[in-house]
């Protein structure tokens, strides 16, 4: 017997997949079902297809999951079927899809499931427009090896603009280095490039793979983290600080150890990116003026 595989590949598509029971109760529901339909795994579980959850009507207003079900095909005939359908948003507004549904087999080559996998098809112009955009861009800061600002902001519209469409919250993080221009000063500038370096490398190795890290101008860096909780942005920027306050820069005899300031927030939907950079570097601000090598979050 065929067992539905909820492996973490299949959960983390974009696209989104599921899969009914030969009764068509919906056995499966991964991440990008959810993103595309507003509609958690919890609430369609266990249900059927054929209770019109989605509402698909063809381009011609026709009720598919009563008459013409691609899956109820594919559960009958073995048939794997594509069509561009409009299905119905748990907002209520209506979303184009392609949609292609094939069937699953059991030992003895018996149908016993189907599976419907379905692309947004509003995204395909706005994917084309962004990946020719990132390839204008210089993504990568030269002397440090991780982004740039131009990256940054691009990947900051970006977040901003999923949050706001598909309720996925993030917070940032302004850190600046404390005291730099006397490291310059004292030391020289490349000295100062080192130290640039050893940072920007202990908070890339020590951020999740999720999160993004970049060179935002001179001593600043913005970490871009996949969280909607404050206790764990500021988890995560108090293990920043405090590696890179056990970290130095060494080159022959020299040995220079530096700490950092970081100031952090939430984005709220109502922000511009201008509003969400001036919050964390206010916070930032308050660390600095506190004492410096500390974290506020707010």
């Amino acid at each position: 017997m065929y067992k539905y595989d909820t492996n973490e590949f299949m959960s983390n598509l974009y696209e989104g997949v599921y899969i009914v029971d030969s009764n068509r109760k919906i056995v499966f529901w991964n991440t990008g079902s959810e993103i595309i339909t507003g509609y958690k795994s919890s609430e369609v579980i266990n249900n059927h297809c054929y209770q019109n959850i989605l509402k698909h009507v063809d381009k011609s207003g026709n009720r598919l999951c009563f008459d013409g079900c691609p899956l109820q095909n594919t559960l009958t005939t073995g048939n794997t079927n594509e069509n561009d359908v409009f299905l119905e948003h748990k907002s209520g507004y209506r979303v184009p899809v392609s949609v292609k549904t094939f069937p699953l087999y059991d030992n003895d080559k018996n149908i016993i499931a189907a599976v419907e996998v379905f692309t947004d098809n509003s995204f395909r112009k706005s994917q084309y427009e962004e990946n020719l955009e990132l390839k204008k861009i210089i993504r990568i800061d030269e002397l440090t090896g991780i982004y740039n600002r131009k990256f940054l902001e691009f990947q900051l519209n970006k977040s901003i603009k999923e949050s706001r469409e598909f309720n996925s919250i993030f917070g940032i993080l302004f850190i600046d280095i404390d005291h730099f221009k006397n490291i310059n000063d004292t030391y020289g500038h490349n000295t100062g490039d080192g130290v640039l370096q050893i940072i920007a490398n202990t908070i890339r190795l020590n951020l999740r793979p999720e999160d993004i890290i970049g060179r935002w101008g001179g001593e600043e860096f913005v970490a871009i983290v996949k969280t909607d909780n404050e206790d764990v942005l500021k988890e995560i920027a108090e293990r920043i600080r405090h590696l890179v306050e056990n970290s130095s820069y060494k080159n022959n005899n020299l040995n220079v150890s530096v700490t950092i300031s970081i100031g952090g927030t939430i984005f709220n939907r109502k922000d511009s990116l201008k509003i969400l950079i001036e919050k964390a570097d206010k916070n930032m601000y308050v660390s600095k003026h506190s004492g410096r090598n500390k974290v506020t979050i707010k």
